[in-house]
Protein backbone atom coordinates (compact mmCIF):
# COMPACT_ATOMS: atom_id res chain seq x y z
CA UNK A 1 0.00 0.00 0.00
CA UNK A 2 1.36 3.47 -1.24
CA UNK A 3 1.84 6.06 1.68
CA UNK A 4 -1.25 7.94 3.23
CA UNK A 5 -0.23 11.54 2.01
CA UNK A 6 -1.36 14.25 4.70
CA UNK A 7 -1.15 18.29 4.36
CA UNK A 8 0.26 19.52 7.33
CA UNK A 9 -1.70 23.14 8.10
CA UNK A 10 -0.18 25.37 11.57
CA UNK A 11 -2.37 28.28 11.69
CA UNK A 12 -1.27 31.43 13.25
CA UNK A 13 -2.46 35.05 13.33
CA UNK A 14 -0.99 38.08 11.48
CA UNK A 15 -1.40 40.43 14.61
CA UNK A 16 1.13 39.02 16.85
CA UNK A 17 3.24 39.14 13.83
CA UNK A 18 2.38 42.58 13.28
CA UNK A 19 2.68 43.38 17.36
CA UNK A 20 5.97 41.86 17.81
CA UNK A 21 4.95 39.09 19.86
CA UNK A 22 4.89 36.76 17.12
CA UNK A 23 9.05 37.37 16.81
CA UNK A 24 9.04 36.07 20.21
CA UNK A 25 6.64 33.05 19.93
CA UNK A 26 7.99 32.05 16.55
CA UNK A 27 11.54 30.15 17.95
CA UNK A 28 9.34 28.28 19.95
CA UNK A 29 6.34 27.51 17.83
CA UNK A 30 7.78 26.14 14.78
CA UNK A 31 10.35 23.91 16.24
CA UNK A 32 7.43 22.49 17.76
CA UNK A 33 5.16 21.92 14.90
CA UNK A 34 8.41 20.24 13.10
CA UNK A 35 7.98 17.70 16.12
CA UNK A 36 4.84 17.42 15.32
CA UNK A 37 5.46 16.54 11.72
CA UNK A 38 8.44 14.26 12.60
CA UNK A 39 5.96 12.04 14.69
CA UNK A 40 3.04 12.10 12.58
CA UNK A 41 5.95 10.53 9.66
CA UNK A 42 6.51 7.92 12.57
CA UNK A 43 2.93 6.77 12.11
CA UNK A 44 4.23 6.16 8.57
CA UNK A 45 2.45 9.21 6.51
CA UNK A 46 3.87 11.16 3.97
CA UNK A 47 4.21 14.66 6.03
CA UNK A 48 3.78 17.71 3.42
CA UNK A 49 4.99 20.96 5.21
CA UNK A 50 4.44 24.47 5.20
CA UNK A 51 4.75 27.76 6.63
CA UNK A 52 2.54 29.34 9.47
CA UNK A 53 -0.37 30.52 7.59
CA UNK A 54 -2.34 33.61 8.97
CA UNK A 55 -4.41 35.46 6.17
CA UNK A 56 -6.92 33.89 3.51
CA UNK A 57 -4.46 34.16 0.71
CA UNK A 58 -2.28 32.50 2.45
CA UNK A 59 -3.95 29.75 3.51
CA UNK A 60 -5.64 29.27 0.32
CA UNK A 61 -2.15 29.34 -1.51
CA UNK A 62 -0.67 26.66 0.96
CA UNK A 63 -3.27 24.41 0.61
CA UNK A 64 -3.60 24.14 -3.23
CA UNK A 65 -0.02 23.32 -2.82
CA UNK A 66 -1.08 20.29 -0.67
CA UNK A 67 -4.07 19.33 -3.50
CA UNK A 68 -1.71 19.35 -5.73
CA UNK A 69 0.84 17.33 -3.91
CA UNK A 70 -1.64 15.03 -3.92
CA UNK A 71 -2.90 15.59 -0.08
CA UNK A 72 -5.55 12.81 1.04
CA UNK A 73 -6.34 14.59 4.30
CA UNK A 74 -5.29 18.07 5.94
CA UNK A 75 -4.09 18.02 9.32
CA UNK A 76 -4.29 21.40 10.83
CA UNK A 77 -2.54 22.87 14.05
CA UNK A 78 -3.26 26.25 15.70
CA UNK A 79 0.27 27.31 17.61
CA UNK A 80 -1.74 30.24 18.75
CA UNK A 81 -5.46 31.65 17.81
CA UNK A 82 -6.00 32.14 14.55
CA UNK A 83 -9.43 33.74 13.31
CA UNK A 84 -11.82 31.52 11.68
CA UNK A 85 -12.86 33.71 8.66
CA UNK A 86 -9.01 33.49 7.44
CA UNK A 87 -9.03 29.42 7.23
CA UNK A 88 -12.30 28.54 6.30
CA UNK A 89 -12.58 29.25 2.58
CA UNK A 90 -9.43 27.46 1.56
CA UNK A 91 -10.59 24.64 3.55
CA UNK A 92 -14.30 24.21 2.66
CA UNK A 93 -13.21 24.80 -1.14
CA UNK A 94 -10.74 22.37 -0.69
CA UNK A 95 -13.16 18.88 -0.87
CA UNK A 96 -10.79 17.33 1.39
CA UNK A 97 -11.68 15.83 5.30
CA UNK A 98 -9.86 17.59 8.17
CA UNK A 99 -7.90 16.30 11.17
CA UNK A 100 -7.76 18.92 13.79
CA UNK A 101 -4.46 18.21 16.13
CA UNK A 102 -5.41 20.29 19.09
CA UNK A 103 -2.04 19.77 20.97
CA UNK A 104 0.29 22.03 22.81
CA UNK A 105 3.92 21.81 23.95
CA UNK A 106 3.39 22.17 27.78
CA UNK A 107 1.93 19.95 29.90
CA UNK A 108 1.36 20.99 33.21
CA UNK A 109 -0.72 24.75 33.10
CA UNK A 110 -1.67 24.53 36.83
CA UNK A 111 -1.49 27.72 38.79
CA UNK A 112 2.66 27.23 39.48
CA UNK A 113 3.07 27.59 36.14
CA UNK A 114 5.13 30.71 34.33
CA UNK A 115 1.89 32.89 32.81
CA UNK A 116 4.40 34.02 30.31
CA UNK A 117 3.28 30.24 28.69
CA UNK A 118 -0.24 31.09 27.47
CA UNK A 119 2.02 32.74 24.33
CA UNK A 120 2.80 29.13 23.38
CA UNK A 121 -0.58 27.04 24.41
CA UNK A 122 -3.69 29.10 23.73
CA UNK A 123 -4.51 28.03 20.02
CA UNK A 124 -7.03 25.66 21.77
CA UNK A 125 -9.80 28.29 21.51
CA UNK A 126 -8.71 28.76 17.63
CA UNK A 127 -9.39 24.90 17.60
CA UNK A 128 -13.04 25.77 18.98
CA UNK A 129 -13.89 28.92 16.59
CA UNK A 130 -12.82 26.83 13.98
CA UNK A 131 -14.50 23.54 14.28
CA UNK A 132 -17.88 25.94 14.57
CA UNK A 133 -17.26 27.14 10.97
CA UNK A 134 -16.30 23.42 9.49
CA UNK A 135 -19.46 22.23 11.42
CA UNK A 136 -21.58 24.55 9.66
CA UNK A 137 -19.70 24.44 6.01
CA UNK A 138 -19.93 20.78 6.13
CA UNK A 139 -16.41 19.81 6.27
CA UNK A 140 -16.24 16.04 7.13
CA UNK A 141 -13.47 17.19 10.02
CA UNK A 142 -12.44 15.25 13.45
CA UNK A 143 -10.99 16.44 16.04
CA UNK A 144 -7.56 14.65 18.05
CA UNK A 145 -7.03 16.28 21.43
CA UNK A 146 -4.19 15.55 24.17
CA UNK A 147 -0.49 16.25 24.96
CA UNK A 148 1.58 15.06 22.22
CA UNK A 149 4.33 13.43 24.62
CA UNK A 150 1.72 12.40 27.51
CA UNK A 151 -1.24 11.15 25.96
CA UNK A 152 -2.25 9.01 22.69
CA UNK A 153 -3.22 12.13 20.72
CA UNK A 154 -1.15 11.58 17.91
CA UNK A 155 -2.54 7.52 17.46
CA UNK A 156 -5.61 8.79 17.58
CA UNK A 157 -5.01 11.41 15.32
CA UNK A 158 -3.54 8.85 12.94
CA UNK A 159 -6.47 6.91 13.33
CA UNK A 160 -8.72 9.71 11.83
CA UNK A 161 -6.40 10.36 8.94
CA UNK A 162 -6.49 6.42 8.09
CA UNK A 163 -10.18 6.32 8.59
CA UNK A 164 -10.20 9.45 5.99
CA UNK A 165 -8.53 8.22 3.21
CA UNK A 166 -9.73 4.78 3.22
CA UNK A 167 -13.35 6.62 2.81
CA UNK A 168 -12.03 8.20 -0.25
CA UNK A 169 -10.33 5.41 -1.15
CA UNK A 170 -14.03 4.30 -2.57
CA UNK A 171 -14.58 7.04 -4.85
CA UNK A 172 -12.55 6.00 -8.16
CA UNK A 173 -12.51 2.16 -7.24
CA UNK A 174 -13.05 -0.82 -9.55
CA UNK A 175 -14.97 -3.59 -8.34
CA UNK A 176 -15.26 -7.31 -10.43
CA UNK A 177 -18.29 -9.34 -10.49
CA UNK A 178 -17.84 -12.54 -11.44
CA UNK A 179 -21.68 -13.97 -12.04
CA UNK A 180 -23.72 -11.45 -10.66
CA UNK A 181 -25.68 -11.01 -7.79
CA UNK A 182 -26.71 -14.59 -6.44
CA UNK A 183 -30.16 -14.72 -7.40
CA UNK A 184 -33.56 -14.02 -5.14
CA UNK A 185 -30.52 -12.05 -2.42
CA UNK A 186 -32.61 -8.25 -2.18
CA UNK A 187 -30.62 -7.07 0.73
CA UNK A 188 -27.65 -6.24 -0.71
CA UNK A 189 -28.64 -5.75 -4.53
CA UNK A 190 -27.17 -2.26 -5.98
CA UNK A 191 -27.66 -1.73 -9.27
CA UNK A 192 -24.64 -0.59 -11.57
CA UNK A 193 -25.77 2.95 -11.96
CA UNK A 194 -25.97 3.47 -8.00
CA UNK A 195 -22.66 1.88 -7.30
CA UNK A 196 -21.10 4.64 -9.80
CA UNK A 197 -23.50 7.63 -8.80
CA UNK A 198 -23.62 7.24 -5.00
CA UNK A 199 -19.96 5.38 -4.00
CA UNK A 200 -18.01 6.54 -7.27
CA UNK A 201 -17.66 2.50 -8.16
CA UNK A 202 -17.16 1.22 -11.29
CA UNK A 203 -18.41 -2.47 -12.08
CA UNK A 204 -16.60 -4.72 -14.71
CA UNK A 205 -17.57 -7.49 -15.61
CA UNK A 206 -15.02 -10.36 -17.07
CA UNK A 207 -15.84 -12.05 -20.18
CA UNK A 208 -15.27 -16.19 -19.58
CA UNK A 209 -13.35 -15.37 -22.69
CA UNK A 210 -10.76 -13.13 -21.03
CA UNK A 211 -10.54 -15.62 -18.45
CA UNK A 212 -9.94 -18.59 -19.94
CA UNK A 213 -7.46 -16.35 -22.05
CA UNK A 214 -5.62 -15.61 -19.06
CA UNK A 215 -5.67 -19.19 -17.73
CA UNK A 216 -4.72 -20.58 -21.16
CA UNK A 217 -1.40 -18.42 -21.14
CA UNK A 218 -0.14 -19.72 -17.91
CA UNK A 219 3.49 -21.41 -17.52
CA UNK A 220 3.92 -24.73 -15.87
CA UNK A 221 6.36 -23.14 -13.76
CA UNK A 222 4.00 -20.51 -12.62
CA UNK A 223 0.88 -22.92 -12.15
CA UNK A 224 3.67 -25.14 -10.20
CA UNK A 225 4.80 -22.31 -7.68
CA UNK A 226 0.90 -21.54 -7.14
CA UNK A 227 0.69 -24.93 -6.25
CA UNK A 228 3.32 -24.86 -3.72
CA UNK A 229 2.11 -22.06 -2.16
CA UNK A 230 -1.57 -23.38 -1.92
CA UNK A 231 -0.17 -27.16 -0.21
CA UNK A 232 2.02 -25.05 1.92
CA UNK A 233 -0.81 -22.69 2.87
CA UNK A 234 -2.25 -25.15 5.20
CA UNK A 235 -2.22 -29.14 6.97
CA UNK A 236 -4.57 -30.89 4.63
CA UNK A 237 -7.25 -32.82 6.97
CA UNK A 238 -7.54 -35.47 4.45
CA UNK A 239 -5.60 -36.13 1.31
CA UNK A 240 -5.71 -34.06 -1.83
CA UNK A 241 -5.21 -34.88 -5.21
CA UNK A 242 -3.13 -33.32 -7.20
CA UNK A 243 -5.59 -32.64 -9.89
CA UNK A 244 -7.57 -30.56 -7.59
CA UNK A 245 -4.51 -28.29 -6.85
CA UNK A 246 -4.04 -27.85 -10.07
CA UNK A 247 -7.25 -26.74 -11.09
CA UNK A 248 -7.19 -24.46 -8.15
CA UNK A 249 -4.23 -22.96 -9.18
CA UNK A 250 -4.77 -22.31 -12.54
CA UNK A 251 -8.09 -20.93 -12.05
CA UNK A 252 -6.85 -18.57 -8.98
CA UNK A 253 -4.37 -17.54 -11.53
CA UNK A 254 -6.61 -16.60 -14.10
CA UNK A 255 -8.51 -14.31 -11.89
CA UNK A 256 -5.33 -13.11 -10.50
CA UNK A 257 -3.90 -12.34 -13.51
CA UNK A 258 -7.33 -10.98 -14.90
CA UNK A 259 -7.77 -8.17 -11.58
CA UNK A 260 -4.03 -7.21 -11.91
CA UNK A 261 -4.08 -6.39 -16.10
CA UNK A 262 -7.74 -4.52 -15.27
CA UNK A 263 -6.71 -2.47 -11.75
CA UNK A 264 -9.29 -3.90 -10.24
CA UNK A 265 -9.67 -2.94 -5.93
CA UNK A 266 -12.51 -5.11 -4.99
CA UNK A 267 -14.45 -8.24 -6.27
CA UNK A 268 -16.97 -10.18 -5.79
CA UNK A 269 -17.59 -14.42 -7.23
CA UNK A 270 -21.53 -16.19 -7.31
CA UNK A 271 -20.45 -19.07 -6.46
CA UNK A 272 -24.07 -20.22 -8.12
CA UNK A 273 -23.06 -19.24 -11.91
CA UNK A 274 -19.38 -20.91 -11.84
CA UNK A 275 -20.04 -22.91 -14.45
CA UNK A 276 -18.92 -23.36 -18.34
CA UNK A 277 -18.65 -20.31 -19.98
CA UNK A 278 -18.39 -18.06 -17.08
CA UNK A 279 -14.57 -18.27 -17.55
CA UNK A 280 -13.95 -19.95 -14.19
CA UNK A 281 -13.68 -23.57 -14.01
CA UNK A 282 -14.36 -23.64 -9.93
CA UNK A 283 -15.09 -21.27 -7.13
CA UNK A 284 -12.15 -19.41 -6.33
CA UNK A 285 -12.05 -20.13 -2.32
CA UNK A 286 -8.66 -19.85 -1.83
CA UNK A 287 -7.93 -16.75 -4.06
CA UNK A 288 -10.51 -15.01 -2.28
CA UNK A 289 -8.32 -15.49 1.08
CA UNK A 290 -5.02 -14.58 -1.17
CA UNK A 291 -6.62 -11.28 -2.20
CA UNK A 292 -8.18 -10.50 1.18
CA UNK A 293 -4.68 -10.86 2.48
CA UNK A 294 -2.77 -8.73 -0.10
CA UNK A 295 -5.53 -5.52 0.52
CA UNK A 296 -7.72 -6.51 -2.39
CA UNK A 297 -11.42 -6.58 -1.16
CA UNK A 298 -13.85 -9.42 -1.22
CA UNK A 299 -17.44 -10.59 -0.79
CA UNK A 300 -19.45 -13.45 -1.64
CA UNK A 301 -22.22 -14.31 -4.07
CA UNK A 302 -22.34 -10.93 -6.25
CA UNK A 303 -22.13 -8.19 -3.13
CA UNK A 304 -20.33 -5.67 -4.95
CA UNK A 305 -22.03 -3.09 -2.01
CA UNK A 306 -19.81 -4.98 0.66
CA UNK A 307 -16.75 -5.90 -1.51
CA UNK A 308 -16.32 -2.51 -2.48
CA UNK A 309 -16.68 -1.56 1.39
CA UNK A 310 -14.22 -3.99 2.13
CA UNK A 311 -12.07 -2.79 -0.48
CA UNK A 312 -11.97 0.80 0.45
CA UNK A 313 -11.54 -0.31 4.77
CA UNK A 314 -8.03 -2.60 3.50
CA UNK A 315 -6.63 0.71 2.03
CA UNK A 316 -6.04 1.84 5.58
CA UNK A 317 -6.83 -1.03 7.83
CA UNK A 318 -5.48 -4.51 6.82
CA UNK A 319 -6.99 -6.34 8.98
CA UNK A 320 -10.34 -6.46 7.60
CA UNK A 321 -12.62 -9.03 6.38
CA UNK A 322 -15.86 -9.86 4.78
CA UNK A 323 -17.69 -11.89 7.47
CA UNK A 324 -21.09 -13.09 7.49
CA UNK A 325 -23.21 -13.65 10.89
CA UNK A 326 -24.41 -17.55 10.79
CA UNK A 327 -25.39 -19.01 14.22
CA UNK A 328 -26.31 -17.97 17.57
CA UNK A 329 -24.89 -19.53 20.69
CA UNK A 330 -27.19 -18.67 23.34
CA UNK A 331 -25.63 -20.30 25.54
CA UNK A 332 -22.91 -18.54 25.85
CA UNK A 333 -23.65 -15.17 24.51
CA UNK A 334 -21.27 -15.35 21.47
CA UNK A 335 -22.20 -15.75 17.32
CA UNK A 336 -20.75 -17.36 14.99
CA UNK A 337 -19.24 -15.96 12.11
CA UNK A 338 -18.47 -17.79 8.86
CA UNK A 339 -18.58 -18.39 5.56
CA UNK A 340 -18.29 -21.14 2.57
CA UNK A 341 -14.52 -20.61 2.70
CA UNK A 342 -13.35 -17.09 2.36
CA UNK A 343 -11.15 -15.25 5.23
CA UNK A 344 -8.60 -12.49 5.93
CA UNK A 345 -5.47 -15.32 6.29
CA UNK A 346 -4.26 -12.24 8.47
CA UNK A 347 -6.60 -12.13 11.17
CA UNK A 348 -6.89 -15.80 11.98
CA UNK A 349 -5.11 -18.09 13.90
CA UNK A 350 -2.36 -19.46 11.89
CA UNK A 351 -3.65 -23.26 12.07
CA UNK A 352 -5.15 -23.48 8.43
CA UNK A 353 -6.67 -26.11 7.43
CA UNK A 354 -7.09 -27.22 3.62
CA UNK A 355 -9.93 -30.20 1.69
CA UNK A 356 -10.92 -30.35 -1.35
CA UNK A 357 -14.68 -29.52 -1.26
CA UNK A 358 -17.16 -31.65 -2.69
CA UNK A 359 -19.08 -28.35 -4.88
CA UNK A 360 -22.79 -29.40 -5.21
CA UNK A 361 -23.85 -25.98 -5.90
CA UNK A 362 -23.22 -26.57 -9.91
CA UNK A 363 -21.12 -27.59 -12.78
CA UNK A 364 -18.06 -26.72 -11.26
CA UNK A 365 -14.82 -28.50 -10.09
CA UNK A 366 -14.06 -29.29 -6.72
CA UNK A 367 -11.94 -26.55 -5.27
CA UNK A 368 -9.32 -26.75 -2.49
CA UNK A 369 -10.95 -25.02 0.26
CA UNK A 370 -9.04 -23.00 3.35
CA UNK A 371 -10.27 -22.86 6.93
CA UNK A 372 -8.91 -21.04 10.08
CA UNK A 373 -10.17 -19.63 12.74
CA UNK A 374 -10.34 -16.31 13.58
CA UNK A 375 -8.06 -14.65 16.63
CA UNK A 376 -9.27 -13.08 19.35
CA UNK A 377 -9.09 -9.42 19.82
CA UNK A 378 -11.42 -6.10 19.75
CA UNK A 379 -12.90 -5.88 16.31
CA UNK A 380 -15.55 -2.67 14.43
CA UNK A 381 -18.50 -4.92 13.27
CA UNK A 382 -19.33 -2.84 10.14
CA UNK A 383 -22.58 -3.10 8.17
CA UNK A 384 -23.17 -0.95 4.94
CA UNK A 385 -27.27 -0.95 3.75
CA UNK A 386 -29.83 0.99 2.49
CA UNK A 387 -32.51 2.19 5.42
CA UNK A 388 -36.14 2.89 5.17
CA UNK A 389 -35.69 5.99 2.95
CA UNK A 390 -33.89 4.32 0.38
CA UNK A 391 -30.82 6.00 1.32
CA UNK A 392 -27.80 4.40 2.51
CA UNK A 393 -26.12 4.71 6.21
CA UNK A 394 -23.69 2.58 8.20
CA UNK A 395 -24.11 0.76 11.47
CA UNK A 396 -21.16 0.00 13.59
CA UNK A 397 -20.62 -2.44 16.81
CA UNK A 398 -18.22 -2.43 18.96
CA UNK A 399 -17.41 -6.51 19.19
CA UNK A 400 -14.82 -8.92 20.55
CA UNK A 401 -13.56 -11.45 19.29
CA UNK A 402 -13.05 -14.64 21.48
CA UNK A 403 -9.98 -16.67 21.47
CA UNK A 404 -10.51 -20.19 20.70
CA UNK A 405 -7.54 -22.34 21.75
CA UNK A 406 -6.85 -25.31 18.94
CA UNK A 407 -7.77 -28.37 21.55
CA UNK A 408 -11.39 -26.66 22.24
CA UNK A 409 -12.23 -26.44 18.72
CA UNK A 410 -14.01 -28.39 16.83
CA UNK A 411 -14.92 -26.53 13.48
CA UNK A 412 -11.63 -27.55 11.49
CA UNK A 413 -13.22 -27.96 8.49
CA UNK A 414 -15.09 -24.38 8.60
CA UNK A 415 -14.21 -21.09 8.25
CA UNK A 416 -15.32 -19.60 11.97
CA UNK A 417 -14.55 -17.11 14.71
CA UNK A 418 -16.92 -16.51 17.38
CA UNK A 419 -18.36 -12.78 18.22
CA UNK A 420 -19.71 -10.61 21.30
CA UNK A 421 -21.07 -7.73 20.98
CA UNK A 422 -18.91 -5.60 24.03
CA UNK A 423 -22.16 -4.65 25.75
CA UNK A 424 -25.52 -6.03 24.59
CA UNK A 425 -26.06 -9.69 24.69
CA UNK A 426 -26.82 -11.91 21.46
CA UNK A 427 -30.73 -11.07 21.56
CA UNK A 428 -30.81 -7.83 22.07
CA UNK A 429 -28.22 -7.37 19.51
CA UNK A 430 -29.92 -9.67 17.10
CA UNK A 431 -32.56 -7.60 17.44
CA UNK A 432 -30.78 -4.58 17.00
CA UNK A 433 -29.32 -5.54 13.71
CA UNK A 434 -32.82 -6.78 12.56
CA UNK A 435 -35.30 -3.94 13.60
CA UNK A 436 -32.21 -1.66 11.62
CA UNK A 437 -32.33 -3.96 8.44
CA UNK A 438 -28.53 -4.82 8.19
CA UNK A 439 -28.11 -6.61 5.62
CA UNK A 440 -26.73 -10.40 6.53
CA UNK A 441 -23.06 -9.50 4.70
CA UNK A 442 -20.47 -6.92 6.89
CA UNK A 443 -17.12 -6.12 7.26
CA UNK A 444 -15.14 -7.15 10.39
CA UNK A 445 -11.94 -4.40 10.77
CA UNK A 446 -9.73 -4.92 13.79
CA UNK A 447 -7.00 -2.45 14.71
CA UNK A 448 -9.67 0.44 14.49
CA UNK A 449 -11.74 2.43 17.31
CA UNK A 450 -15.41 3.06 16.55
CA UNK A 451 -14.59 6.62 16.92
CA UNK A 452 -12.20 6.03 13.55
CA UNK A 453 -15.03 4.64 11.84
CA UNK A 454 -17.74 6.90 12.51
CA UNK A 455 -15.66 9.53 10.64
CA UNK A 456 -15.06 7.52 8.06
CA UNK A 457 -18.30 7.21 7.80
CA UNK A 458 -18.66 10.86 8.14
CA UNK A 459 -15.70 11.58 5.61
CA UNK A 460 -17.86 9.15 2.65
CA UNK A 461 -21.12 11.38 3.38
CA UNK A 462 -23.48 9.01 4.94
CA UNK A 463 -25.07 8.69 8.64
CA UNK A 464 -23.82 6.30 11.05
CA UNK A 465 -25.62 4.62 13.96
CA UNK A 466 -24.04 2.39 16.59
CA UNK A 467 -25.78 -0.10 17.71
Amino acid sequence: MSKIKIGFLPLYIKLYDDSGSGAKARPRLEPFYEKLASKLEGEGFEVLRAPFCRVDCEFREQIGKFKTAGADVIVTWHAAYSPSLESIGALRDAGLPVVMLDTTETYDFSSTQDPGEISYCHGIHGVMDLSNLLLRAHVPFAVAAGHADNSDVIGRAAGYIRAAAAARAMNGSRTASVGGCFDGMGDFLVSDDEMKSIFGVDMVYPAGEELEAERNALSDSETKAEKKRLRASGAEIMTIDDEAYTDTARNSLALRHWMDKNDINAFTVNFREIRPGCGLELMPFTEACYQLEKCRGYAGEGDALTASLVGALLTSYPLTSFVEIFCPDWKNNAILLSHMGEYNPRMTEGRASLKKMDFIYGDAKDPVVSYDCYKGGKAVYVNLSRGADGGFRFILSPVTLLDIPAEADNFGSRVRGWMRHDTLDVPAFLEALGKRGAIHHSALVMGASLAELEFFAEVMGLPAETV
